[in-house]
């Protein structure tokens, strides 16, 4: 059974400063894969630059979250491109999704 979507989106929950968990949008149940399911009401923000800029980026979205009157319950990131990629297209754009409460 084919589980793969025409978007290919994939989110990471950066558990760590060397790890992350990492969210594969599927049609359907993989075998032998943890499958999750993701829901609630976010908001997002794009950045960028280069990753190094994560911690800033983080700050300026929770900032950008306190000022809708949200709090943040959790954090995504969606890497638009990869570290050689963006070198190629001169951009590197990442999207913060931030779970609110």
């Amino acid at each position: 059974m084919e589980a793969q979507t025409p978007h290919r989106i994939t989110i990471t929950d950066e558990t760590s400063l060397w790890g992350a968990d990492i969210y594969i949008d599927v049609m359907n149940d993989v075998p032998d894969a943890t499958m999750a399911m993701i829901s609630g009401t976010f908001l997002t923000k794009v950045f960028e630059g280069p990753f190094r800029n994560i911690g800033t980026w983080i700050k300026e979205m929770n900032a950008y979250v306190a000022s809708k009157g949200k709090t943040t319950k959790k954090l995504y990131f969606y890497y638009t491109t990869c570290p050689k990629c963006a070198k190629v297209y001169g951009k590197n754009y990442v999207v913060l999704l931030a779970q609110v409460g």
